[in-house]
């Protein structure tokens, strides 16, 4: 089952705050048939020390919680 393009982005908008607060952003960049979602760390979570952290622990396991069939987030440096 294709996730939805638009429902990540409203779980990512919940996230964006955090993030922005501390000087980082996230991207969307594409969502895999196989449920991995791809997504670009900005701003300082790019270069951050904890962005594994803040990938993994904060946006990965929000959207996991809000759409189940979401597998794993993957960060991509394009």
């Amino acid at each position: 089952m294709a996730i939805d393009r638009q429902k990540v982005e409203e779980v990512l908008e919940q996230v964006r705050p955090y993030l922005r607060f501390d000087g980082g952003d996230v991207e969307l960049v594409d969502v895999g048939e196989d449920g991995t979602v791809y997504v670009r760390l900005m701003g300082a979570c790019s270069g951050c020390h904890m962005s594994l952290w803040t990938l993994k622990g904060g946006v990965e396991a929000r959207l996991k919680q809000a759409i189940p069939e979401v597998k794993e987030v993957v960060a991509v440096n394009l």
